[in-house]
């Protein structure tokens, strides 16, 4: 049931129920009877699709790494076979991302639960876990002759990076400016390996 549409428009409703709990009422309000409240659910509904709530936030984040990954795809992959990624559209991508208070509200919540459950904070690691193996992917197709551990510290750090920037270019810890900004830019893309020549062509390093 839950591979039928039906159950992937059930499945959704719930998840959407999870977020709009997390940004509203904080990490505290997420309680599976809660989230099935919300969603006008019994509590045995809910724990059909996610039997825990460590199941359910596993879910919220890989809807969340489904999401940015759709929208990266095309950068990661271009069009033309011999055209080579533009690493600044790639990483102001993902610090677009950021301009959405309501996605950094959820990760915010999401990391303070993590913080406070093992379980959860299992999830979390998962999904970063897939986060950085994206990004080593695609450092090896731009540097076949990395090694695989350099590849993973790599993007490590430009994870690291990325997703630490949230709490400061948001207002949480502090507030950004376009000379950070530029800074960031350019730390991020100098991760990836890839610099501009003089004539704005990508060139790999």
């Amino acid at each position: 049931m839950t591979g039928t549409p039906k159950g992937a428009r059930k499945r959704a409703h719930l998840l959407n129920a999870a977020e709009e709990l997390l940004l509203t009422g904080g990490h505290a309000a997420l309680s599976m009877r809660a989230v099935a409240t919300a969603a006008d659910v019994r509590l045995g509904h809910l724990q059909y699709y996610f039997p825990t709530r460590a199941d359910l936030v596993a879910a919220v984040l890989d809807r969340a790494l489904a999401r940015s990954l759709e929208r990266l795809r095309p950068l990661l992959s271009p069009g033309e076979p011999a055209a080579a990624p533009d690493p600044y559209r790639l990483v102001r991508t993902l610090l677009a991302e950021q301009d959405d208070p309501r996605l950094v509200r959820l990760f915010t919540e999401l990391w303070a639960l993590a913080a406070l459950d093992e379980a959860v904070a299992a999830a979390v690691r998962a999904f970063y876990r897939d986060y950085q193996d994206q990004v080593a992917a695609f450092l090896h197709e731009q540097q076949p002759t990395l090694s695989a551990a350099a590849r993973r510290a790599r993007a490590g750090v430009f994870t690291m990076l990325i997703e630490g920037a949230a709490l400061f270019r948001s207002g949480i810890a502090d507030h950004r400016s376009e000379e950070t900004d530029a800074e960031l830019v350019a730390t991020a893309v100098a991760l990836l390996g890839i610099r501009q020549t003089g004539t704005g062509t990508p060139t790999r390093r």
